[in-house]
């Protein structure tokens, strides 16, 4: 899926809402234990409901790989049922020595039919450019985390290069793909940082998880961080997957997204 493509449906569609799909086991409406694959029925009426208002979804493979086999499975036919029209994200946050990275890019870029992967860059530019020799395929590199730990390292004063190790890592990892291969991940907690990070890739993508439960604002996202052309994919995903535990949950989460494409369609120029 190239850029042009994803920018139009953005524009077509007036969202710019990325569904993530952390389908926990232990969270999902307890009527559907009793289906053959639990978590893949969850998540068909999720993908089902949500369809019309969100142009991406994530699918958080911890909460698969967990599960084993059966994860496993249930993931691959999840990503097979989200229709080509959306862009599908495995956030694996993989990232090791170039001869495994290709590997596990020709797993979940090639094996399965996802478009992007989260990728961890702090092992260099071997470990990353294997995700970025597949043609309409993304890698999406960490770049500010909003975890408590994200100040262990990645906000860190690099004195050798002048700024933040994040600053460093992303204006380093931007000339290494391109504006139509590679994104960052920047958490919504962090919105007093995306003016700076607007100056360092005033072009790439970002994908911005964190809104909703994890309390970051989509308005003042939407202001900082937006470009000419968007730029932005914003993920919620317990905010809409777990707006109802009963029997509604689908019909809830279905409007939930439908609420975040009404408020992204203010801020869309």
């Amino acid at each position: 899926m190239n850029l042009e493509y994803i920018v139009e449906h953005i524009r077509s569609k007036k969202s710019y809402l990325c569904v993530g799909l952390d389908s926990d086991i232990q969270k999902i409406p307890k009527h559907l234990l009793d289906q053959e694959d639990p978590v893949f029925a969850f998540n068909k009426a999720i993908i089902d409901a949500t369809l019309p208002y969100c142009v991406a979804y994530k699918i958080n493979t911890a909460f698969y790989e967990s599960r084993g086999m059966k994860g496993w499975a249930s993931m691959e036919k999840t990503v097979r049922y989200i229709p080509s029209t959306h862009f599908k994200i495995a956030d694996a946050k993989r990232g090791d020595i170039g001869n495994t990275s290709s590997q596990y890019a020709i797993a979940f870029l090639e094996q399965l039919p996802f478009d992007a992967i989260t990728i961890a860059p702090y092992m260099g530019e071997d470990s990353v450019k294997p995700f970025l020799q597949f043609e309409g395929k993304w890698a999406i590199v960490l770049g500010l985390t909003s975890n408590p730990g994200a100040h262990d390292f990645e906000l860190k004063e690099l004195k050798s290069a002048g700024g933040r190790l994040y600053e460093h890592v992303i204006q380093t990892v931007s000339s290494w793909g391109t504006i139509n291969n590679t994104m960052f991940v920047v958490g919504a907690t962090r919105a007093d940082e995306f003016l700076n990070l607007r100056r360092i890739a005033p072009d790439h993508f970002f994908l911005v998880p964190g809104v909703g439960a994890q309390g970051g604002s989509l308005k003042e996202i939407s202001e900082k961080a937006m470009n000419q052309q968007i730029g932005i994919l914003v993920n919620s995903s317990r905010d809409i997957i777990f707006a109802s535990s009963g029997n509604d949950f689908a019909e809830a989460a279905g409007q939930k997204a439908r609420s975040y494409a009404e408020e992204m369609s203010l801020y869309l120029n």
